[in-house]
């Protein structure tokens, strides 16, 4: 029996080495044709598969069904071998990994494998939450094929409420910091980092007063570098059209005038008001109903006490803790969310 072992790259050495002590008859092919994070197992141990999850270097372990010519046609042929393992009322998504060059594209093994499978079992394709995932691992000239239950371990499933829900509705009003030019940079390019990973609506850049026009310079160009890093890694990660977050400078009591007059809630976070737990249902169902939900965020001081009478919420974070300004808007949306997660998803089994 044969399998394709995957470890993260640089581990397959060590994943081999583990393989050879659990199994000592098996035979071992680190790194094929040069691809890292691979190993190829060949025994005859029918445990070998459980055997070889238990080994935590190693992150899956995929049994060959077929091993063929790396060639279209070749591929397709194996439909035959594939379809008894498909019932009918089951659905399925061919999903192929191609290395090295070749004449076809892994869409086209997807394609007209597919198209073959469900010819013969009747079966239903489904892209997104298959019962079982035919898997086409193809190794320079050799392809190999499996028929895999669907993933465990997903980024996306039904049963996940999408945190993109409330963050759509969240602006976030952030002090800038101040002090070195280098320093001011660098802590923008952490804060437009974290506000363009959370997608929020709006990142509001907003001075308590008169500041060095130098070093807000600076801050804000650090807010561009870190949101356009992040940016790009959303755009090859997500398969959704990700925009980038709107930044603007405001002054911070102007926001509250502002917002306050629009009925917006508006949440502060310091450590002088309650926790999020001792206020979270009520907190949770205000942010459900809101419009538009305001975050506002210190830095190096925090909000100014003066404002606590205009917010609807002055909540603690983290009591006898002080976090540090790049982690204001991580500690406050994860927060914030959990509370909402739990409030939404008890309001749909109530109705």
């Amino acid at each position: 029996m044969k399998f394709l072992v995957k470890t993260q790259k640089g581990m397959e050495g060590v994943a081999a080495n583990y393989i050879r002590e659990e199994l000592p008859d098996a035979e071992v092919w680190i790194s094929p044709m040069g691809y890292y994070g691979l190993v190829i197992v060949e025994t005859e141990d029918e445990n070998a598969g459980e055997v070889m999850l238990g080994i935590p270097e190693i992150e899956r372990v995929i049994p060959v069904l077929a091993e063929v010519p790396a060639e279209i046609e070749r591929i397709v042929e194996t439909a035959e071998k594939v379809a008894p393992l498909i019932g009918e009322n089951e659905t399925f998504a061919v999903k192929t990994k191609r290395r090295g060059k070749h004449g076809f594209s892994s869409i086209d093994v997807n394609r007209e494998l597919g198209a073959k499978v469900r010819e013969l079992t009747g079966a239903d394709v489904n892209l997104s939450w298959p019962d079982k995932v035919v898997q086409v691992e193809i190794i320079g000239d050799r392809a190999y094929v499996s028929v895999l239950p669907g993933e465990e371990f997903r980024k996306f499933t039904p049963d996940k409420r999408d945190a993109r829900e409330l963050f759509r509705k969240v602006t976030v009003v952030q002090m800038p910091y101040w002090g070195g030019y280098k320093v001011c940079r660098s802590f923008g390019e952490k804060i437009g980092r974290a506000a363009q990973a959370f997608e929020v609506k709006e990142l509001i850049i907003a001075p308590k007063g008169k500041m060095d026009a130098l070093e807000l310079a600076e801050f804000i160009k650090g807010v561009r570098v870190g949101q356009e890093s992040r940016h790009r890694i959303q755009r090859e990660s997500y398969p959704w059209k990700v925009e980038k977050v709107p930044v603007s400078v405001w002054d911070l009591y102007q926001v509250v005038r502002d917002k306050r007059r629009d009925k917006r809630l508006l949440i502060i976070t310091d450590p002088k008001g309650p926790t999020v737990a001792q206020v979270g249902e009520r907190l949770a169902r205000d942010m459900f109903h809101a419009k538009e939900v305001v975050v506002f965020i210190g830095s190096r001081e925090g909000i100014p006490r003066g404002l606590f009478r205009f917010a609807d919420y002055v909540i603690d974070l983290a009591p006898y803790m002080t976090f540090a300004t790049e982690h204001g808007i991580p500690a406050a949306l994860v927060s914030l969310w959990e509370v909402y997660e739990e409030y939404a998803g008890k309001r749909e089994e109530r109705t």
